[in-house]
């Protein structure tokens, strides 16, 4: 009997231990741009250090995110592509969009730009002049919120890269290897600055076209919808969507920098 008391007593300190709490987790599905840059290193130990709550982020392209919440395989979301968000929240998936931050594209190439596009500010026309040289273009290929923004860059250009023929090469990568291939390869990529900011492999790449309003990049956060999926650890989701986007997200996300350069703004409305 007093073995039984002692094991029970045992039982009972191990659940409310500390090592207990750290039990306590929210699944995130976020793109790979928030984790190669840096970002999540940046804001994660902050949030669980006022919270308690663990932030496991899964990180892929923003159509498989999408996908992952559609599929309850994630609490909530940080992704970056409008157009799907608003139909994830409009199918039933997510509830609760909100804007948390944004930042920019940049068309990065190699520094003897063989389609001379350098210096310009008109990306779908940049990406017009890589096509007419059949100049190496390296696509994510992944359907991420990057990949997205440039498929609508090639058709706002008129091209058509299903018959690009092999100059276009598709990856079916994140940013970084994307960006590994392109420096191998010298060719031209479109890329998140955050990563790019973080990306040290650049050997011959460099920034050649940047500050088109169309290479706007803005992050919304998304709670999945626990009416839809009744596992969803909601409470501890809402308090992550509402930190990320309240005066301490805001204030965390804007103090994340990189050799001084601030890489993404709040935008919480």
């Amino acid at each position: 009997m007093k073995r039984l008391l002692l094991a029970a007593m045992a039982l009972f300190s191990l659940a409310a231990s500390p090592l207990g709490a750290q039990e306590r987790f929210i699944t995130l599905a976020s793109t790979t741009s928030t984790e190669q840059s840096g970002l999540f290193g940046h804001l994660l130990p902050l949030f669980k250090a006022e919270t308690g709550i663990e932030v496991r982020v899964v990180a892929v392209g923003t159509g498989q995110a999408l996908k992952l919440g559609e599929r309850g395989d994630a609490d909530a979301l940080l992704v970056h592509d409008r157009a799907g968000e608003d139909k994830f929240v409009a199918d039933g998936f997510g509830i609760d969009r909100r804007d948390v931050m944004y930042n920019d594209f940049v068309v990065v190439g190699p520094a003897s730009d063989p389609a001379g596009i350098k210096g310009g500010k008109d990306a779908a026309a940049a990406f017009g002049k890589i096509a007419a040289a059949k100049a190496p273009f390296a696509s994510r290929g992944d359907d991420s919120g990057t990949h997205r923004s440039e498929l609508r860059l090639w058709k706002k250009a008129g091209v058509d890269i299903r018959s690009g023929g092999g100059w276009y090469r598709e990856l079916g990568a994140g940013m970084g290897p994307t960006l590994n291939t392109a420096a191998g390869m010298n060719a031209y990529a479109l890329a998140d600055r955050g990563t790019w900011a973080s990306f040290k492999n650049r050997q011959s790449l460099e920034i050649l076209v940047e500050g088109d309003r169309a290479l706007f990049n803005p992050y919304g956060s998304i709670l999945v919808n626990p009416e839809t999926h009744k596992g969803i650890k909601a409470a501890d989701a809402k308090t992550w969507h509402l930190w990320l986007t309240g005066s301490k997200g805001q204030a965390a996300i804007a103090s994340f920098k990189i050799g001084g350069e601030q890489l993404f703004f709040g935008d919480a409305k």
